[in-house]
C-alpha cells in the first residue's frame, strides 16, 4: 500500500501562498513609490527615506524623473539600466545625476539636480513632467 508524498499533498497550497506573496510585495512596493511620489510632489521633499530601486522595479515605476536646478529642464532616468544594487535607496542616486547641456557650457561636470518623481512611463510630448511647482513657467 502506497501514500500519497507531501509534494503532491502540499503543492497546490504551497504556490498559492507563494503567489499571493508576491501580490502582497507588489501591492506593497506600489503603495510606498505612491507615497513617496505623494511626499516628493506635494512638499517637495524630504527625499529620504525612498523605496529601493527594486521596489521601485517591482511597482511598475521604471523611471526617475529629475529636474536640472541651472537649467530647469526634466529628463527621466530608467531604473533598470541603472549600475546601483537594487536595494539602493532611489534618493541616493541624486548625487550622480548630471545635466549635460548645464556640463557643456559650463564645461565641467553639472551635479545639481532635485528628484521630482518616479513615473512608470518615459517624458514625452504626451505626458509633460509630473509637476509644476507655483510661481513656476514653462
Amino acid at each position: 500500500m502506497t501514500t500519497k508524498s507531501r509534494e503532491y499533498l502540499f503543492s497546490a497550497s504551497v504556490k498559492a501562498k507563494a503567489e499571493q506573496a508576491a501580490a502582497a510585495r507588489k501591492d506593497a512596493d506600489r503603495l510606498a513609490c505612491e507615497a513617496w511620489n505623494a511626499r516628493m510632489l506635494g512638499f517637495r521633499g524630504p527625499a529620504p527615506p525612498s523605496p529601493a530601486i527594486g521596489d521601485a522595479l517591482n511597482a511598475g515605476y521604471a523611471y526617475l524623473e529629475v529636474k536640472c536646478l541651472g537649467c530647469s529642464t526634466h529628463q527621466t532616468v530608467a531604473l533598470d539600466i541603472v549600475r546601483r544594487p537594487k536595494t539602493t535607496p532611489v534618493h541616493e542616486l541624486e548625487r550622480y545625476m548630471r545635466c549635460k547641456d548645464c556640463s557643456a557650457v559650463r564645461r565641467y561636470a553639472f551635479k545639481r539636480s532635485q528628484l521630482i518623481a518616479l513615473r512608470p512611463s518615459k517624458i514625452t510630448a504626451g505626458a509633460p513632467p509630473s509637476e509644476m511647482w507655483p510661481g513656476e513657467r514653462d
